[in-house]
């Protein structure tokens, strides 16, 4: 017996005939495992957010075919071993303009835990620790064809300390100080003292575009956010370790201005190599010890606008 034939009610028109700008699935889990030449594999349960427009003239989209379309190119990309998780993005999204003929716009984005290996600062145990990687793609049709973005990131934790209160203990230490000491002999403590401040957990992020032809590994970028706070954090520290990262982070005070700033001029010097017109997105947020509010900074700009603020000594 031949099942029924059973209507297709996407199809209709809508009672209110209004174009939506995404329409898809979020929090599409799925098990990835990339095979690597002389290296353990690498294995991810990354979380995928699917999406394409949906023209007024339609009431909605085939929502299976998103999900469809992730485990299709995830089944390929195992057979395959190499593809970079942004070129996974990158080809939903193709397939999912396939499988969407109504759709003009598509965009694919996928976020995973990833293990990392490090050693503690002085006492050099090994310890696993965990960071995010995220890729994007957003595909559009024009007329010479479907045209495809696609991004690779990173988000890191790390340790920021506060200039502003560390100057001002400082001061009052100076003070202090004076009332026993000559300035020349003051002075020599103050260098040599590390001074307290309070403390943020920070966590950066970098998104940058991925040119064709152009491979961007995600190791270099969470290197990047790491350098760029006040201290990496360790999920395994002995005393030694514990003392090392706190005098570390001391003495190199930041803001969160400080962090994406930093970020930035490590990408340019990292990446110059990639087209003036890459776009990059660079975020810090710190969650605040002594407030009740977090801290954020970002910075959206092109490679080539990023170079020329750089040469130039800043801009808007």
């Amino acid at each position: 017996m031949e099942p029924p034939c059973l209507p297709d009610t996407q199809e209709k028109l809508p009672t209110i005939p209004v174009h939506l700008t995404r329409v898809g699935v979020k929090g599409v889990k799925k098990l990835l495992k990339i095979e690597r030449d002389g290296k353990r594999p690498i294995v991810l349960l990354p979380t995928f957010d699917a999406f394409v427009d949906l023209p007024s003239t339609q009431r909605g989209i085939h929502m299976s075919r998103n999900p469809e379309a992730i485990s299709h190119v995830l089944e390929e990309a195992v057979e395959d071993n190499a593809m970079e998780v942004e070129s996974l993005c990158a080809e939903i999204v193709s397939l999912l303009l396939e499988k969407h003929k109504y759709a003009k716009r598509a965009e694919v984005s996928m976020k995973s835990d990833f293990m990392i290996m490090k050693k503690s600062p002085v006492t050099q145990h090994k310890t696993q620790e965990m960071v995010n990687i995220m890729a994007d793609a957003i595909g559009y049709r024009t007329e010479e064809g479907v045209v495809i973005r696609k991004m690779i990131g990173a988000e890191v934790v790390g340790m920021t300390v506060c200039p502003c209160a560390q100057e001002t203990v400082k001061e009052s230490s100076k003070q202090k100080l004076l009332k026993f000491l000559d300035e020349e002999t003051t002075e020599k403590v103050l260098e040599t003292v590390t001074f307290a401040s309070h403390n943020q957990r920070g966590r950066g992020s970098i998104m940058i575009e991925v040119p064709a032809q152009q491979t961007i590994r995600g190791e270099d970028i969470i290197k990047i956010i790491e350098d760029s706070m006040s201290s990496y954090v360790c999920e395994l520290l002995k005393r030694p370790d514990e003392h090392a990262v706190v005098v570390n982070a001391h003495e190199h005070p930041m803001f969160v201005e400080d962090c994406v700033r930093h970020m930035i001029h490590k990408i340019v010097k990292e990446f110059s190599h990639l087209p003036d017109d890459t776009l990059i997105t660079v975020q810090q947020v710190n969650e605040e010890s002594i407030h009740r509010h977090n801290a954020f900074a970002e910075k959206v700009a092109t490679m080539g606008e990023l170079k020329a603020e750089i040469k130039n000594g800043g801009g808007n």
